[in-house]
Formats: C-alpha cells, structure tokens, sequence
C-alpha cells in the first residue's frame, strides 16, 4: 500500500475512534490532514473575531507552513494509528 492509500486509510479510521480525542489532537488531526492534502494555508485567516474554532484551525495550520505533504501524511497516519491504539 502506497503512502496515499495508507492516508486514505487512516482518514477513513480517523472517523471511527472509539473515543473523541481531545481539542489539541482534533487540531493536529485536522492541521495534517490539510497540510497533507493542500499544502501549505492557502486561504485568509477568517476575519471574525468570535470565531475561536476556525481561529484555531487556521493556526494549527499555519504553524506546518513548509512541511511536505508527505511528511505531513506520515505524521497524520502515525497519529491515527496511536490513537486508535
């Protein structure tokens, strides 16, 4: 299985945890997961104060700037796979 397939793999896992993770692995999840498929932030933080979520997400993004996809696949399906433990 190539690393693509096992990414796919793993953001098909990442949907059937047994157990919710925590805020600031739902932000690492969601960070390699789009560094991994877009690259590096290719969208405007959001303009709405209020909007600690997406605030957040946007962040946790922004801080992979420069990481390969590859790398950011590897790192997302070693998460998976430690989390589904």
């Amino acid at each position: 299985m190539d690393l693509q397939q096992q990414f796919e793999a793993a953001a098909a896992a990442s949907k059937t945890l047994s157990q919710k993770p925590d805020n600031e692995t739902l932000l690492q999840l969601y960070s390699l997961y789009k560094q991994g498929t877009e690259g590096d932030v290719n969208t405007d933080p959001p303009t709405n104060l209020f909007d600690f979520v997406a605030k957040a997400k946007y962040d946790a993004w922004q801080k992979l700037k420069g990481k390969s996809k590859e790398e950011a696949q590897q790192e997302y399906i070693t998460l998976v796979t430690r989390l589904k433990g």
